[in-house]
């Protein structure tokens, strides 16, 4: 298995050079040369895998350059029970009307990241030993794959992590987790303005290939392969648990800001997983909902995008997007590459001929969701059926209630636990969020956070103060 770039600047790499590359040289993004395809005969071997197992399966189609032994004993380290709060890993929670809640915040810091996460921790200390180097990842966050990120990689050896984050932008339980790391090898910077700000940044200095090769940058933001590769785990054992039959179809309803997730679930299904739709469920922040209900692709400035109750999905430039137009327009990189020229002059880019394509050729629908709406969807699961979710979670399920069909189950991915966004569940049903015995006295530990101006070469600064090489 060798990778290519979606934009076709690059020579084909096997995994562990993508591993650490983030950001294709020529701005894009690391895909297959081709897609390792799944036989239903396949699929029914893996019925009776344990979660670790069945990653080791799905992930050495991917990963053809680490002996499946090896991988097998890193996948067996990120995905345990000392680990992950729940011996199935990922459970799966009945809702009503046919709706299945997939468990995927069962890990340290509550939240589906983790699950990605974990895995890469393995694999970056795996791959750096194996090649006698150091990385120092630079990312950009949201609210959960900063805390996700660091959390797998604190005290990891030659692994240094900088993660800028929007001033003001996440919540107090989000903040808490990452800015009271104390370990040395893990530096938050703050940045006054949004998260589109922040991730701009990382692409700027990400291309800067002499910055870049001078001081070891990788990535862990979803723009890196191996964070892709290893949520498409998730979606085929939470179709193993789902279905009865090897041919059964089910839906996956996605909260989606940065495209990461449901791109996941995009690969499983081109894999030959039998999914009949992938619901993207968007907040007030709806550039993709919108593109894939009118065919045109228009990011918002940092000015219009909106400051939510849904925090992780307030971004309006979606990384992974670009991944799937290279699918959508037949794999062509020229054209791809044309599109983000165009995107880069315009500010847009118009598919809306392929409109016919999203969901008859890759089962993709739209909606969004608004804070009142999490606010109702939020107390209507507590009250109705005892079941508490976050406001990611609700965008998911109201969104999912749409294009819920007979006979075809909806599983709906759930994003963090409600703990995160207790501001938002008081609002909601009248009461706090409860919080995991161990993290109850999160708050009040003291925080290590670097504030600055949104600025390229503030980070740029910072950065080859406290690099390590």
């Amino acid at each position: 298995m060798r990778y290519v770039s979606t934009r076709g600047g690059m020579a084909a790499l096997p995994f562990s050079e993508i591993l650490l590359e983030g950001l294709a040289r020529d701005g894009g993004l690391a895909m297959p040369e081709s897609l390792p395809q799944v036989s239903r005969e396949t699929l029914a071997s893996w019925r009776h895998l344990s979660y670790a197992d069945l990653a080791t399966q799905v992930l050495k189609l991917f990963i053809t350059d680490i002996p499946e032994e090896d991988l097998s004993r890193l996948t067996h380290a990120a995905y345990n029970s000392q680990v992950f709060s729940s011996e199935a890993i990922v459970p799966l929670k009945p809702l009503a009307n046919g709706m299945t809640l997939i468990g995927l915040s069962e890990g340290p810091t509550l939240a589906f990241k983790d699950m990605a996460m974990q895995f890469l921790g393995q694999v970056f200390e795996y791959v750096l030993a194996r090649k006698n180097t150091t990385i120092n990842i630079l990312g950009a966050t949201s609210g959960d794959t900063g805390s996700a990120a660091e959390y797998a990689l604190r005290g990891k050896k030659g692994i240094s992590v900088f993660m800028l984050s929007p001033y003001g932008r996440m919540s107090d339980f989000q903040r808490a987790q990452m800015y009271s790391l104390q370990d040395e090898n893990i530096h938050n910077l703050s940045v006054r303005g949004v998260f589109d700000d922040c991730q701009d940044i990382v692409k700027v200095l990400a291309s800067d290939l002499e910055f870049k090769e001078k001081y070891h940058l990788g990535a862990v933001n979803s723009i890196n392969w191996a964070r892709i590769s290893a949520q498409v785990v998730y979606y085929f054992w939470a179709w193993l648990r789902a279905t009865s039959q090897d041919d059964q179809q089910v839906s996956f309803a996605v909260p989606s800001g940065n495209f990461g997730n449901i791109l996941s679930g995009h690969i499983a299904r081109s894999m030959g997983l039998p999914v009949r739709r992938l619901v993207l469920a968007t907040n007030e922040n709806n550039v993709l909902e919108e593109f894939f209900r009118t065919g045109v692709y228009k990011p918002r400035s940092a000015e219009q995008t909106f400051a939510t109750s849904s925090p992780s999905m307030d971004i309006s430039k979606a990384s992974n997007f670009e991944r799937f137009v290279y699918d959508l327009v037949g794999q062509d990189a020229s054209k791809v590459k044309g599109l983000w020229e165009s995107l880069e002059r315009n500010g847009s880019f118009d598919l809306s001929d392929l409109k016919p394509l999203f969901e008859d050729k890759f089962g993709f629908v739209g909606g969004q969701s608004s804070h009142a709406d999490r606010l109702q969807t939020i107390k209507t699961v507590y009250e109705q059926e005892g079941v508490l979710i976050d406001p990611h979670t609700a965008d998911a399920v109201k969104v999912a209630r749409q294009y819920q069909e007979e006979g075809i189950p909806m599983l709906v991915l759930e994003t963090a636990l409600p703990a995160k966004f207790s501001e938002t569940i008081q609002e909601a049903i009248g009461q706090p969020a409860p919080v995991p015995e161990h993290l109850k006295g999160l708050a009040d530990l003291p925080q290590k956070v670097t504030v600055m101006d949104c600025n390229v070469e503030l980070v740029r600064s910072y950065i080859q103060e406290h690099v390590q090489l």
